[in-house]
């Protein structure tokens, strides 16, 4: 069973390396944060000249990397060897380079750390494979994470780095750069680098730092249309359409259908309890309220209509069906449907 990435991070921390590390999966930050730990820390950096190599997949085979593997380390206890884009390794998938990685994963030279960064997919569990390197090797799947498992993760990289946030100025983040974790993490960490003492990170902290406007970006545009205020949702619109690059009307609409679907959901949901309800639709029990609130705003007859026009919105922005229409327009017309 394939390891927890925060796990495999702690065991570094305490000085606990394997031979065999296959790092596999389409989010990409926790890959690049075993690997780089690895690199900066397994091996001394007077030792690194002689036994750090880094290598690409598309330029190797299996038995060249197992190769190099079995060489020894230089007046040194280990070596590292990081195979980058390890997807790419000619041989790979294939009979002959599946069997000479089986057999090397099941006993592998203790004097290398091997590390495989398989970015952008994984290999089949069905396999014999996967089934020998999650036997005897450290595996990690590194998944994309879902939009509301974001504002949690962006709370706990925050105070990991002996911060605090608080839950306007984590959803904003959230919100406003998405999901991919490589992207919040640099965009945290150059917020972060101007604060030496601990902080609580607020909004106008975000919108200075990272610059997202505090009064116009997609989660304002989100409470102005769950709370029906017209004024300021046309406000944030036409900021949108004049400043198009900044405001992409992709992820607004993602955000939007996001937040319809789990009006619906709680429309569906019945009587259950609000501790049930936050769980289910994923958001923290400390936004649940706004939820609520916008659900009696919303009826269900109304958030079904607001989901399809929605998805209309969606297809426009991908040139199905309409041209020479701006994001703006589409922007626009939406939010119009969407409240009145």
């Amino acid at each position: 069973m394939p390891y927890s990435p925060d796990t495999i991070l702690a065991n570094l921390k305490n000085g606990e390396y394997s031979p065999l590390y296959f790092l596999q999966g389409e989010e990409n930050y926790y890959i690049s944060r075993i690997s780089d730990y690895i690199q900066e820390n397994a091996i001394e950096e007077s030792q690194k000249a002689f036994n750090l190599t880094i290598i690409y997949g598309a330029d190797q085979t299996v038995n060249e990397i197992i190769g190099q593997a079995r060489r020894y380390p230089v007046l040194a206890q280990r070596q590292v060897l990081i195979i980058k884009e390890a997807q790419d390794i000619k041989d790979v998938n294939k009979e002959k380079g599946e069997e000479l990685l089986i057999r090397y994963a099941g006993k592998p030279v203790p004097s290398t750390i091997l590390v495989f960064c398989y970015r952008g997919k994984k290999l089949d569990k069905r396999k014999s494979l996967y089934k020998n390197l999650d036997k005897h090797a450290i595996v990690i799947d590194s998944d994309k994470f879902y939009d509301n498992q974001i504002p949690a993760w962006v709370r706990n990289y925050i105070e990991s780095k002996g911060h605090t946030v608080d839950p306007d100025a984590m959803q904003l983040l959230a919100d406003n750069i998405g999901n991919e974790l490589e992207r919040l993490a640099n965009e945290i960490d150059k917020m972060l680098i101007n604060f030496k003492n601990p902080t609580q990170i607020n909004t106008t902290i975000v919108s200075r730092f990272v610059g997202i406007s505090k009064e116009y970006n997609s989660f304002e545009l989100q409470k102005a249309v769950a709370l029906r205020n017209i004024l300021k949702a046309n406000k944030i619109v036409n900021y949108f359409g004049d400043n198009p690059k900044q405001n992409p009307v992709i992820p607004v609409i993602a955000l939007l259908f996001s937040y319809f679907s789990k009006l619906l959901i709680i429309h569906q949901s019945g009587h259950a309890r609000e501790t049930e309800l936050s769980k289910v639709i994923g958001v923290p029990p400390i936004f649940l309220k706004e939820y609520i609130q916008a659900s009696k705003i919303y009826g269900l007859k109304k958030v079904i209509e607001n989901i399809h026009y929605i998805r209309e919105a969606d297809l426009m922005s991908k040139g199905i069906g309409i041209s020479n229409i701006s994001e703006g327009e589409i922007l626009k017309e939406l939010i119009f449907k969407l409240m009145h």
